[in-house]
Order: C-alpha cells, then structure tokens, then sequence
C-alpha cells in the first residue's frame, strides 16, 4: 500500500510511504543495486548502520544463472540467502537481456539468449520471470519486458512496446493465478516502454495504469538520450501513471537527474553510478563532484563531505581516499562506494524534507547547480 505524505506546492514533486512487509519505505527513495545478491563492496551490516537503506534491489537473470533457482530455493529465497531483513525489489532481468543483443533472440513466446557465464542457452518467458521472482521472493518484483535502445527507429519502438504489452498480459495473470512462495506479500510492478516517442509513451502509461497493480516503472531511459528527452517523458508519462501509486524511474541516474525526476514525480530510483563510479574514484559530495585521483587530493585532509552527508563521510579524509584509490586498496572502494550511497540516500531524505517544509523548488535548483560542479 503506498500512501501520499505531502504535495509540493509549485511541482509534481512529493513524499510517500510505502508499505512492505519487511518494512515501510519513506519516498522519495533511492535503492542501491545489489544484482548478485550483493551491493558491491559493501556489508549487509553497513547498508543499514551506515547507509540506512530501506530497500535494494537484486537481478532475476543474475541470479537465476549463479546460483541458480536450485540453491535459492533452499536457502529461503533471497532475503534469508543474503541475510537482509529489509524489503528488496528484483529487475525482471529484461535489461541484461537488451544487452546481450548479439546473443538472444526475441520472439513472442518471450527472450532466448545464451549465458554470459558459459554459454548455455536459456528462455525467458513472461511466465517463468514471474515464476523466478517468486521463488527469489523480492517485496516488488518487475514485468518482463523489452528495453529499446537509443537511438531507435519509431517502428522498431513501437513493435517493441506492444510486444511489452502482450509479455505484461501474461506476467498479470501469471501473477494473478499463482501462488506465493514465502509467507511476505509481493507486488508486480508493470513497466512504461516506447522509447522518446511522446506517443508512444502516452499509449503504454495508459495500458499500463489500465492494469491496476500496486506500482508502476518507467523504463528504457538513460540508455543514451539526452537528458532534456528523458525529462520531457516523464513528465509525459506521469501525466497519466496513477497519483495515488508509486512510481519507479529504472536505471536513472545522477544526482541532477534524479533531483528533476522527483520534481516531475518520480519516487523510486536505482542506479549503479554511485557503486561502480566510486570504485573509480568519483566522489558525490553536497558541493559537487571530486575525482579523488587528481593530485590537488593528495594533502587534503578535509572531510570528504564537510556538509556531513554520512557517518563515513566525516570520518574519512580526501587524502586518506585518495592514496587508498591509488594504491588499489580494497578498503578505498569500500569507503568510496558506502560514502556515495549514503550520499544519494542523504540527497532524496533531504529532497522530501523540503518538499514537506513547502520550498522543495528553491533548493532544488540551487542544489542542481552545486551537483553539476567538478571540484
């Protein structure tokens, strides 16, 4: 069940709660990417002391492929494999599948595609998706569907949405008519398709809405379209995606881009940038973005964030980081990844207070300039 919190006053921007069985999700809300049953680098124990996340998310084709349906059926489903007592959303792994372009087939019966691992051949099929969330056991779990790439021809974006359409069919009445696994409750979430078609766009949030499930996805964004189209389709589609439901933005993004998602409407997000682009050595602060690589670090030994966005945040010098990120420490990927994470946890919380205290709007726009900045 989601319920609205508060409206802001001058935007689509607002906060939410809502309820899992394994606990209440304040929106708006960022989800760190756990894919394998893990956030890279990161403890389970640092997830909710340090980063306080509410939900992550795991990923059906991963997961299906290592360790397989097999073991995670033994273990109790996800949360118990993984020890997390928290809610967890799983992809439908249509996302891994698009990528494997050269090895899948599409048809309509569902994705036939070859292991990334070793080779072997594998079916998706809306059904079976359905069928191995079941068994992962996620609080939320997706729709299998066909993520479009950038640029893509209207023909092709338009086969490919109604071809989405009819696998959300079956994954419904799969969903409808099967049984549940684990004791917790689930929630499907369909997902908006059609590229930066507006029409198309208008047309799949509408079917989409029209099936009445507990939440809603917006995907096949941030694959390469400029950031001025993929603001134009959500506001077009939450337009029309129910108020009263919560709304997912799949894969999105930077702070800046989620900052203009929420005051478009968006509450839910996930990305791996602050994971995969702190291993690397970017640094998400409040006043902007610093390459710790660069020699002007080596004897900082300021805060990583002096706005004190996280614990780890004001434990850790940008020195210390940096010669860490240089010598190949592991430790330095740890406190990269928990620092970003607590940073983008810090963002969206301090998004919805602002929104509850009425002038989300001005600080928004005064946050977007800092967060845009390299430092």
């Amino acid at each position: 069940m989601f319920t609205i919190g508060k409206n802001d006053i001058s935007s689509a921007a607002r906060t939410g709660v809502l309820k899992t069985d394994h606990g209440d999700i304040k929106t708006p809300i960022f989800m760190p990417v756990g894919t394998a049953g893990t956030v890279k680098g990161v403890q389970q124990r640092d997830l909710i002391d340090d980063i306080d996340a509410e939900i992550i998310l795991g990923n059906t084709y991963h997961l299906y492929l290592r360790p397989g349906m097999g073991v995670m059926e033994k273990a109790g489903g996800l949360h118990s494999f993984m020890n997390w007592p928290r809610a967890l959303l799983t992809d439908s792994g249509g996302y891994q599948v698009f990528s494997l372009s050269a090895n899948r087939k599409l048809t309509a019966e569902g994705a036939h595609f070859k292991s990334h691992i070793d080779g072997s051949s594998h079916t998706f099929t809306p059904e079976n998706v359905i069928d191995i969330q079941r068994i992962i056991g996620a609080d939320i779990i997706m729709a299998f569907d066909e993520c479009t790439p950038y640029p893509c021809e209207y023909d092709y974006a338009h086969k490919s949405m109604m071809l989405t359409h009819n696998w959300l069919d079956r994954a419904v009445d799969r969903f409808k008519t099967g049984k549940l696994i684990w004791e917790h409750k689930q929630m499907l979430f369909p997902i908006v398709q059609g590229s930066v078609y507006t029409d198309l766009r208008k047309r799949s949030a509408e079917y989409i809405a029209s099936k009445g499930m507990e939440g809603n996805a917006i995907g096949g964004l941030s694959v390469g379209e400029p950031a001025e189209e993929m603001y134009a389709m959500i506001e077009v589609v939450n337009n029309i995606l129910p108020a009263d439901k919560p709304r997912y933005l799949m894969g999105v993004g930077t702070p800046v881009n989620i900052l203009e998602a929420i005051e478009r409407g968006v509450d839910m997000f996930d990305c791996v940038m602050p994971t995969r682009n702190g291993r690397n050595g970017m640094i998400f602060t409040s006043e902007g973005i610093i390459n710790i690589r660069n020699r002007k670090w080596a004897d900082d030994f300021s805060p990583l964030d002096p706005g004190g966005t996280s614990h780890v945040s004001m434990t850790y010098s940008k020195s210390y980081l940096r010669h860490l990120v240089i010598a190949g420490e592991l430790l330095g990927a740890q406190i990269a990844s928990i620092h970003n994470l607590a940073f983008y946890l810090w963002l969206v919380r301090e998004a919805g207070k602002y929104i509850e205290a009425g002038d989300f709007i001005k600080w928004k726009n005064m946050m977007v300039k800092k967060l845009g900045e390299r430092l």
